[in-house]
């Protein structure tokens, strides 16, 4: 390269590295101040399309996970109704047997019947209220579970992943005998015999339900864990996209730094070169 006084190549190239220099160094900062290695879709295109769909499937899981726990809960409460239901049942039953022996007076059926008829109503009034934040499970006019087709859950990420629980039918069938309890009576050693055979029968569909839901719970336990271990793995993906490597930055950082000291140097250095051309006039 010629000596000119118009033209100073060297201080152009060495401006040009001085301005690449600053701005690794500024991406440095960037990355070291924020955390993330991707700040902008320059710093990394393809990277950010693929941690951003990772969010949204990690975002999802983590919500899924928190409506698989709430159904549980939901279950939880019905079935706990359920379990004090077939405790009544089983009161019911042992007094209805104790009627139907041929030892008792009128007297004592009347008073065993009083019982049988509060214990009942006591059965009504449970699948009439409980409820779940406001929401009756068990009504067979209101109750979510006793609506044809069931509760659908989401429990995944996607409109794919959902899981139905169904107990329609039984307490179809356990709210049909309950209202039949409605009129039932062990005033009678007959009617005692009947009220037996009835309450079996009851007790067995509780059992149903309950089974149903019991079922259904474990499943989502098993559903919360899978969550979790997809999210964690999810979560480490996009890490190695996203977050920045503070080892290597910090390299990169004090390398840029001393590389911007000598280039501020070589700048002034290369403003001699036009005084040179000047010495040669003499």
């Amino acid at each position: 390269m010629a000596i000119s006084l118009h033209t100073n190549y060297a201080n152009l190239v060495t401006q040009n590295t001085l301005n690449s220099t600053n701005n690794a160094l500024s991406t440095s900062m960037e990355r070291l101040s924020t955390g993330y290695r991707v700040n902008s879709a320059a710093d990394d295109a393809a990277g950010l399309q693929i941690a951003n769909r990772l969010e949204l499937q990690s975002r999802g899981m983590s919500v899924a996970s928190r409506n698989s726990q709430d159904a549980i809960s939901m279950m939880q409460t019905a079935e706990s109704s359920m379990d004090e239901m077939t405790n009544i049942a089983y009161r019911m039953n042992d007094l209805a047997t104790q009627a139907a022996n041929g030892s008792n007076t009128a007297e004592d059926r009347a008073a065993l019947d009083a019982e049988f008829q509060a214990l009942a109503g006591q059965l009504s009034e449970i699948t009439t209220n409980t409820n779940f934040g406001g929401q009756k499970l068990l009504d067979s006019a209101s109750g979510v579970f006793a609506q044809t087709g069931g509760v659908v859950f989401q429990t995944g990420s996607t409109t794919a992943e959902t899981t139905t629980v169904n107990v329609s039918t039984q307490l179809g069938s356990l709210n049909a005998q309950l209202t039949d309890f409605g009129s039932m009576s062990i005033s009678s050693a007959t009617s005692s015999q009947g009220v037996m055979s009835a309450l079996s029968s009851f007790i067995n569909t509780v059992g149903e339900s309950r089974a149903s839901f019991g079922a259904q719970i474990n499943n989502l336990e098993h559903n919360i864990n899978n969550l979790a271990n997809m999210t964690e793995n999810l979560e480490a993906s996009k890490g190695r996209i996203m977050d920045t490597d503070f080892a290597s930055e910090s390299g990169n950082m004090s390398k840029n730094q001393m590389l911007m000291q000598s280039g501020a140097q070589m700048l002034s250095a290369t403003k001699t070169i036009p005084q040179l051309a000047m010495s040669m006039l003499g």
